[in-house]
């Protein structure tokens, strides 16, 4: 039985987290904030360039001549992809309250388009809501790992498929081997890599015990790419959602592209977004800049003009921030007034 003394000092530590959670959920919603600002100043900033370059009149020009039904169904193609984002996330974080999930979903998605730097924004403010609501660490890190390469797998297996297409003829669009069969085959060899690292690190019959802290985050990792597997294969309709999570905002740049004059093919349009994603890991706040450079060289091998292709990517590039963004702060302020709340897990259901 408790002393007074030992239950007023519980007391205390309880009070002092709670007072610490709402500190660090103020510090969260001024990063949030001040992302939202750097938006509109970036925004602000990429306006006044078309204007004052010369160079980029033309630009300028097509965005004046957007059609703009387009970007109307641009933007909601862009909800679609979020709400994909949704229903995978709530795969891999199963046991999460679905209303719970779906609104750290939200805010992750808005953390990483308005804070992203390589993705970590997102991956930061998940953790810290999980942890705030007393899921272990260790947990927070593997369905994190999980959900990162659920959605990676997603990615590899609609490149490779569109690469092969290309490759054979089998859909419209440029044959170059350095445009098809190369993209395809690294990110082939990448996934069968990774596919063989579990047995490469924790052999058949061989379970034993890790030695070190450095052998444990191996066999942690290992671990989650076996469930990352059969999360993969296992027949669940929230894996749908991953898939609609990449080929929606594919659409949402068809369409922007659409929208300007460029026909460019789908099919090659998925390899040109997927390749040009690439640049989105170097460090740059929402990846402005650097996304619409990976995005319109790719386009331009696949054959687009330079110009109306730029004006496109710089549309798609601002439905893709400003959608998640909006709706991921109202779902961040939902979070915020339950963040003192313990966590009841969803009971495991049998398939």
């Amino acid at each position: 039985m408790a002393t007074p003394d030992a239950a007023a000092d519980e007391d205390r530590e309880l009070a002092e987290a709670r007072v610490e959670r709402e500190r660090s959920a103020r510090a969260h919603g001024r990063q949030l904030r001040n992302g939202i600002i750097s938006l509109v100043l970036l925004g602000a900033l990429v306006v006044g360039l078309l204007f004052a370059i010369p160079g980029l009149h033309g630009v300028e020009k097509a965005l004046r001549h957007v059609d703009k039904d387009y970007v109307v169904i641009a933007v909601g193609l862009e909800f679609l992809s979020c709400m994909g984002y949704v229903a995978v996330f709530q795969l891999v974080f199963e046991r999460a309250p679905r209303r719970f999930a779906a609104r750290l979903a939200w805010t992750e998605m808005a953390f990483g388009s308005a804070l992203s730097f390589g993705g970590a924004g997102s991956l930061a403010i998940g953790a810290w809501v999980l942890s705030a609501r007393g899921v272990p660490v260790e947990r927070i890190a593997r369905r994190s790992a999980e959900l990162f390469m659920l959605t990676s797998a997603i990615n590899i297996i609609v490149l490779v498929v569109s690469g092969v297409l290309l490759a054979i003829g089998a859909v419209p669009g440029d044959h170059n081997p350095l445009l098809t069969v190369l993209p395809a085959a690294i990110a082939g060899l990448t996934f069968v890599f990774f596919l063989l690292i579990p047995r490469w690190a924790r052999p058949r019959g061989h379970e034993r015990p890790p030695r070190n802290r450095a052998q444990a985050i191996l066999f942690g990792f290992a671990d989650s790419i076996v469930r990352t597997r059969q999360l993969l294969v296992r027949p669940d309709w929230r894996l749908l959602g991953g898939y609609v999570y990449l080929l929606a905002d594919i659409a949402v740049l068809f369409v922007c592209l659409r929208a300007v004059g460029v026909e460019t093919p789908l099919v090659p349009v998925i390899v040109a977004y997927q390749v040009g994603y690439l640049a989105n890991i170097i460090p740059v706040p929402a990846g402005i800049g650097v996304l619409e450079t990976g995005l319109v060289g790719m386009l331009v091998l696949f054959g687009a003009r330079a110009t109306p292709a730029t004006a496109g990517v710089l549309i798609y590039h601002a439905i893709a921030l400003w959608v998640p963004t909006v709706f991921g702060t109202i779902a961040f302020l939902l979070l915020r007034r339950t963040i003192n709340e313990p966590l009841t897990p969803r009971p495991v259901t049998t398939r």
